[in-house]
């Protein structure tokens, strides 16, 4: 098969069918070397069609290792996320690939997934998802997911993926960190290399140079040619005839009328303002109007980023749906980047030029439209500039004041200039990254900041769910075992502004966040909240609405979207989920886990296999310890449990509760807070005695402590822990002198009886046998991570969880 084959194939097309790629998506797909670089191509020429066809065509169907085996697509907006996810769908399946790549979105919440991507680390696929969620993931802070998590997608996500940035003029804060990114990838290495590619129709190679990243070792810009041009003369000269109107000051009736009396009578009037707030008051006043004049036209629609998912895919639907009829649909910037809507009119707020030009590129999209035009809202910047700054307003209106037509033949007269690219105050280093490694927060719960380096401060935003709970007093948070406790799933996660929120708040609205350690849902302040970060309210609250998403001035109730089948809390320090499955020994789930290595090994063939092989046969050898075995409910009648199992103090499964009989299961609450049987298990294998090689050792023990992400590079006690009468040393509910008994480990593998020792949570070299002259637990993780690099260790990391997490799934 041919690329253009391949290309008709995706689209449903015959073989004869004279439509045909672009020429630069098949220069695209057809270079075979993969490189990081900047393709620059105006709007509405496939750009996306363009990126994931040629990752397919390279890595899928001509199986060419050199392409990365992740696709992560990075969005700058939430609207594109579902309908991005929509597209590559139907391309997979009609050139029948949908089985041999997965298609995954990372939006935060709970992905129920039956096969999740992260412990498939061999599978090729395409991870989806706007910049916020997925930087956060590549910086090891995931948003809107388990802090447990964060290692392992930070592993996967910046090795063996090529990384796609789309619409990067809208990326503000986030475009010199995938710059800085991409130069730490490189020196710092990866497995099977990372590459970046930057699209933009508005972007100036200039823009991603950082203090150490250089754009010109780049590939040479993906520009179009001259054959492009022919092919693309249609779109490339649709008639979009711009004039202005004035609105200054802002007077939302006055504009209402002015679009009202100038909307399209059988295509889309957009309508695209600014801010959130604006948007909101002229969606009302249009359809009031619309409403007091009796309108036949549909209600206008409202569209912005402030929407659960499900009704911001509705919204979005209805705006694709009104193509070729009348209807005004008012919208944020949030259709700049990628939404696939041709416009008859369009109406934009005054703006910073390369924003404009994708707005422009919402008008007459098709090249069809003759009567189509273009009226830009100019206004007072020195009063109403934000988001934006009045110098990059001043500059957009100097050009915009001398275009009579926005063609994009016509746009590349008014060229970006180097004074439109968007400003960063903040740009990641070395040094913010290095630290970054370590999930550890510091001493007073606290996680370093990484916001800066992702969403610009006025864009910063947490995630909001509401849940239906008794409440005896306002501040009653849901109880712990309730469905209301329950992890929020992605459908249920509206963003909301970081300030918007704070303000609710302190208005006297109680609001939740999760309290990892203790298990619960507690009171949250308003200061500090914590961007990206997941909050409840409860649906008495109000502030939402499905037809006009966040707004704080709305005190309806919201409706309450949990799952209606009960799920699990969200992951605690003391959580224990993988455990809680059919009854295994841990000789019996070590096999497992080594087997399903080995698949994950075969596929991969990494360096440092061994040490992954080694620590698969020894990472579970600390659930035999006493607190382990003990949590095993003793007081439960013994009669009740399988004869096999009844005097065992090997297991490593045991049955949890069971949601649909009701049945309590048995376990019950480490008789030591905060107990970690990973900690136990690499405490042990540091020790001379057990049998394996110097030079394994500390990587072992590393990928050991690390397998559930709640053990790396800190070895300390949690507040509350039980403390030893005696002044010796504990942490992790593992105490100095502890016995690990002789257990089976499966493979022919016993570990031997020994006593634990602490000493390597200390500071500085140990002096206490079997340690004496041995470097802390600090200083070998340390050394690990600077020989390795971060993004190998954490890779190898990855690989271990995945081996584990397949080796717990219960399969018929």
């Amino acid at each position: 098969m041919t690329f253009d084959q391949f290309f008709k194939t995706a689209f449903g097309l015959s073989e004869n069918s004279n439509v045909e790629p672009f020429d630069y998506q098949r220069r695209l797909a057809e270079g075979v070397e993969c490189r990081s670089r900047l393709i620059d191509i105006p709007t509405g020429l496939g750009k996306t069609v363009a990126v994931v066809l040629a990752w397919l065509w390279n890595r899928v169907e001509k199986k060419r290792a050199t392409w990365p085996r992740r696709l992560v697509y990075c969005l700058p907006m939430r609207t594109l996320v579902e309908q991005t996810r929509d597209n590559v769908k139907q391309w997979l399946a009609a050139i029948g690939l949908s089985e041999k790549v997965g298609l995954h979105i990372l939006m935060g919440g709970e992905e129920r997934e039956t096969d999740p991507w992260d412990i498939h680390p061999e599978h090729n696929a395409i991870l989806i998802g706007t910049q916020d969620m997925l930087l956060s993931r590549a910086l090891n802070r995931g948003y809107g997911m388990s802090r447990y998590r964060w290692p392992m997608h930070f592993g996967l996500l910046n090795n063996d993926a090529l990384w796609i940035m789309d619409e990067v003029q809208l990326m503000g804060a986030g475009l010199p960190t995938t710059s800085q990114l991409a130069q730490f990838r490189e020196e710092m290495e990866t497995m099977n290399g990372s590459l970046s590619w930057w699209m933009s129709a508005t972007l100036r190679p200039d823009w991603l140079a950082t203090i150490d990243f250089k754009p010109d070792k780049l590939a040479p810009p993906l520009t179009l040619s001259a054959t492009d041009i022919s092919q693309a003369e249609k779109l490339l000269n649709a008639q979009k005839p711009v004039t202005r109107a004035d609105n200054s000051p802002p007077e939302t009736k006055k504009l209402a009328s002015k679009i009202i009396n100038a909307r399209a009578d059988d295509g889309i009037t957009l309508v695209v303002v600014n801010t959130v707030e604006r948007a909101c008051l002229l969606h009302a006043a249009i359809g009031a109007a619309q409403k007091k004049a009796k309108s036949a036209l549909p209600a206008p629609v409202l569209i912005h980023s402030r929407f659960r998912p499900d009704d911001r895919r509705a919204r979005v639907g209805e705006l694709l749906a009104l193509e070729g009829k009348p209807g005004i649909v008012v919208s944020t910037q949030v259709v700049e980047a990628g939404v696939d809507v041709s416009a008859k009119v369009l109406f934009t707020e005054l703006a910073p030029w390369p924003s404009l030009v994708q707005r422009f590129g919402r008008c007459n999209r098709r090249g069809r439209d003759r009567e189509a035009r273009i009226i830009w809202i100019d206004f007072d910047e020195s009063k109403f500039a934000a988001p934006y700054c009045e110098a990059d307003l001043a500059r957009a209106r100097s050009k915009i004041i001398q275009l009579a037509d926005a063609a994009p033949a016509k746009l590349a007269e008014s060229p970006i200039d180097a004074a439109d690219r968007p400003s960063a105050r903040h740009v990641l280093r070395r040094k913010d990254f290095i630290e970054l490694f370590d999930t550890t927060p510091d001493l007073a719960g606290n996680d370093l900041d990484i916001d800066r380096f992702i969403r610009d401060a006025d864009d910063r935003s947490v995630q909001v769910f509401w849940r239906q709970w008794e409440q005896k007093w306002p501040a009653q948070s849901p109880a712990r075992k309730s469905s209301a406790a329950a992890a929020p799933e992605r459908k249920e996660l509206c963003p909301v502004p970081i300030n918007s929120f704070r303000e609710f708040i302190e208005n006297g609205t109680v609001a939740f966040q999760w309290d990892y350690l203790e298990r619960e849902w507690r009171k949250a302040d308003s200061q500090p909240l914590v961007p990206g970060h997941n909050y409840l309210l409860h649906v008495s609250c109000g502030g939402y609405s499905e037809l006009l998403g966040w707004n704080p001035k709305l005190r309806e109730e919201v409706k309450d979207l949990r799952p209606p089948d009960e799920v699990d809390p969200p992951d605690a320090n003391d959580s224990d989920d993988l455990s809680e499955k059919p009854w295994e020994s841990i000789a019996q789930h070590t096999d497992k886990v080594v087997g399903e290595l080995a698949l994950i090994l075969e596929a991969l063939n990494p360096p440092h296999r061994s040490a992954l092989e080694v620590a698969a046969r020894w990472h579970d050898w600390g659930k035999a310890h006493e607190v382990f075995q003990n949590a095993i409910k003793l007081n439960r009648d013994s009669e009740l449990r399988p004869e096999a199992w009844r005097e065992r103090r090997d297991i490593a499964k045991a049955p949890g509760k069971n949601k649909r009989t009701g049945d309590p299961g048995w376990w019950s609450r480490y008789e030591k807070k905060h107990f970690r049987h990973e900690m136990a298990s690499a405490l042990a294998i540091l020790q001379p005695s057990v049998p394996i090689t110097d030079e394994l050792r500390n990587l072992v023990a590393y990928l050991i402590a690390a397998h559930h992400g709640k053990v790396r590079l800190s070895l300390r006690s949690l507040p509350d822990e039980r403390t030893p009468t005696d002044f010796r040393r504990f942490a992790r509910g593992v105490w100095q002198g502890d016995e690990l008994p002789a257990v089976d480990l499966g493979g022919g593998v016993i570990a031997p009886n020994i006593l634990l020792s602490l000493e390597p949570m200390e500071l500085g070299e140990c002096e206490e046998e079997p340690f004496a002259g041995e470097p802390s637990w600090i200083e070998r993780v340390l050394r690990l991570r600077d020989s390795l690099g971060p993004f190998r260790l954490a890779y190898y990391e990855s690989l271990l969880r995945a081996a584990d997490e397949r080796g717990s799934e219960v399969r018929p």
